[in-house]
């Protein structure tokens, strides 16, 4: 995925209200910026640290900055996609360009569809005549909970525990159903749950990988011009 318009550097000065960000720009402006990222953005964003912002000029948008990327680490080298907005998008284009060898051979994807008892919709459904359907619940994992390990959750999620158990019921009817963990940051090597963090998840996606669910993890490779889906990571549960 190219970006579509070019991204504008500048540097974080707060978050709040967990949707926007007051943002100095390398002109010196001062701009509010819309952070489409629900989650805590733990290890991703801190006071002071690089950030890439996109400009929008639609009539009706409120704010007309959205962050994109942000720099963490010694020196602010690694490169983070903290809007979750995209990687359901990144995913779906990484599976039809074939960088994502254990999902190969579909014919078609698609996207939020409906299924399951719970009145839920899938993020990616693949699908190809003389196959099971194969069920993808895309996850953005950035949280670094030790050096290359990116973990998810960052926050206590229901919804995620939800999730699992609903590709677990895919899984025992036949079809093939897959967790895929989108390492969004440049120093991810490895993906694993947060158990300290939302011990139950854990507990849930260990559970339901011994049910029949996939767990599959890729990285992503970050520019300030593109984001494209990266090699498969491996994904620990011991």
């Amino acid at each position: 995925m190219r970006y579509p318009v070019e991204l504008v550097p500048g540097t974080l000065l707060r978050r709040y209200k967990r949707f926007m960000a007051d943002v100095v720009l390398e002109d010196g402006r001062e701009v509010v910026v819309h952070v489409p990222n629900s989650g805590t953005m733990k290890t991703c964003i801190e006071p002071g640290c690089r950030v890439l912002v996109s400009p929008a000029d639609g009539p009706k948008r409120k704010l007309k900055w959205t962050l994109e990327q942000s720099f963490m680490g010694e020196g602010g080298c690694t490169a983070i996609m903290v809007n979750t907005q995209l990687p359901n998008h990144l995913v779906k284009e990484g599976i039809l360009a074939g960088l994502a060898p254990s999902l190969a051979g579909y014919d078609s994807v698609r996207s939020e569809v409906r299924y399951g008892s719970r009145n839920s919709r899938i993020d990616l459904l693949l699908e190809a005549e003389g196959r099971p359907p194969c069920w993808v619940e895309v996850k953005n994992a950035t949280m670094l909970a030790q050096p290359g390990m990116s973990r998810f959750p960052d926050a206590v999620t229901t919804r995620g525990q939800k999730h699992l158990l609903e590709l677990a019921d895919m899984a025992e009817q036949g079809h093939r159903a897959v967790i895929f963990y989108l390492a969004s940051r440049s120093d991810a090597r490895a993906v694993g749950p947060a158990d300290d963090i939302d011990p139950e998840y854990g507990r849930l996606l260990r559970e339901v990988v011994a049910r029949g669910v996939e767990a599959v993890a890729h990285g992503l490779h970050i520019t300030s011009a593109s984001l494209v889906l990266g090699a498969e990571l491996p994904v620990v549960l011991a």
